[in-house]
């Protein structure tokens, strides 16, 4: 049998399956995409705060970037940042997402300041720390949620050494992972999470982890806030924030990618973490820094953060009106939501099998939405589902139409 059989009856199964994937072909005009000049609100992407559209934002950008156009950032790096490609925007942003930590500080809740470092995006992030945390010659064992993110998994077995191993508890399930803490004798123990969950949106409970982490000196928290960055908190650093136990997360993973409508990633840790990362993580050393122009635009919507509170409350007003809908519809299919007295913006509306959720995307498009099935192995098997996601640049009117499509 030849490679080239074996791939075309693997592809062929994939299609059996209903499991095959294409990459789509559309445009974007503002929240709608444009599908065979078909218009189609957008409700599969992760613009939270609908800043990826907004001209008005993108045009004072530019107005203030070529006021003085010899130094305008540059639009490539050239190389890593141990090279050449460290350069001053991207400093510049470290430092001020390190002030944005800080803006954080309630009375209840001093914090200590913490480093952040910037990396090419979510997926390096997670694909680098965790393996150059567990470089060191220490027992340890991770102990991760049955559902994080794929590129945490990635992470996680390239940290499998002959001093490292790790575990899955089941997702959200504290006492469990109480269990799994209390019966090791790993010197070290990091537990992994995310904050709202990608696929279910729903959210960990921190001050319960946070609680597991104050009863045992070997345990480290490690949050990723990919989905929680920009929509949770006053000052919109996150689920961290909102439930006051950022002082409590050792290791904390945000994105640009996302509601700051940019590209790239964060961690912020402490000081030696980060000298220890700079020196170990793979994928910062040997990756080209991002373009510095890409560092001045998230330095700006960076600036304007705290200042979008407006949008996350109707951000949240509006999720929460399709999470009930939605809530029904799924206990009708016999597909109960977890209950999650936190809004997110994600909202699963499970079908089951592959077939069921292809066809309601179909049926969604034919109705004027753009909504993605999401099957296998993104999510369990018989859990095939629409992942509709809701921006502050959806209307009232909107909401309503995607309300009456459930």
């Amino acid at each position: 049998m030849t490679f080239s059989y074996a791939l075309a009856s693997a592809l062929a199964a994939l299609k059996n399956k209903q499991q095959y994937r294409q990459l789509p072909t559309w445009q974007h005009s503002e929240r709608f995409i444009l599908d065979s000049k078909k218009r189609l609100l957008n409700v599969a992407s992760n613009d939270y705060l609908g800043l990826s559209t907004d001209r008005k934002l993108q045009a004072e950008f530019f107005a203030a970037m070529t006021e003085n156009f010899d130094n305008l950032p540059k639009m490539s790096a050239v190389s890593s940042r141990l090279i050449t490609g460290n350069s001053d925007e991207l400093q510049q942003l470290e430092a001020d997402l390190e002030a944005w930590y800080l803006s954080a500080s309630t009375e209840n809740q001093s914090l200590n300041k913490k480093s952040a470092l910037v990396i090419n995006s979510g997926y390096h992030a997670n694909l680098g720390i965790l393996p150059a945390l567990t470089s060191i010659n220490m027992p340890t064992l991770i102990l991760a949620d049955k559902l994080v993110h794929a590129s945490l998994i990635d992470g996680i077995k390239l940290s499998q050494c002959r001093h490292c191993s790790y575990r899955r508890y089941r997702h959200n399930d504290y006492e469990q992972l109480a269990t799994m803490v209390a019966q090791s004798d790993a010197q070290r123990i990091i537990i992994v999470t995310e904050s709202i969950f990608s696929m279910d949106g729903d959210c960990a409970d921190l001050p319960k982890l946070a609680a597991i982490k104050a009863q045992d000196a070997r345990v480290e928290l490690y949050v990723d806030e990919a989905h929680a960055v920009g929509v949770l908190g006053n000052q919109g650093l996150g689920l961290g924030e909102l439930t006051g136990t950022l002082a409590d997360i050792d290791y904390l993973v945000g994105t640009f990618g996302k509601a700051f409508a940019s590209v790239g990633a964060y961690v912020f840790c402490d000081d030696m973490i980060k000298d220890w990362l700079v020196n170990q993580m793979r994928p910062l050393i040997f990756s080209t820094a991002l373009p510095p122009m890409n560092h001045a635009w998230s330095r700006f919507i960076l600036a304007k953060m705290p200042d979008f509170a407006a949008k996350r409350e109707y951000l949240a007003q509006i999720s929460a009106k399709l999470y009930h809908a939605a809530a029904k519809n799924n206990q009708d299919n016999g597909m109960a939501l977890a209950d999650n007295p936190i809004t997110t913006p994600i909202i699963p509306y499970i079908l089951g099998s592959n077939e069921r959720a292809l066809q309601k995307a179909a049926t969604f498009k034919a109705a004027g939405f753009y909504v993605q099935a999401i099957r296998p192995p993104t999510v369990p098997v018989n859990t095939s589902r629409l992942r509709l996601v809701m921006t502050a640049a959806m209307s009232e009117e909107d909401v309503a139409r995607l309300i009456t499509m459930l």
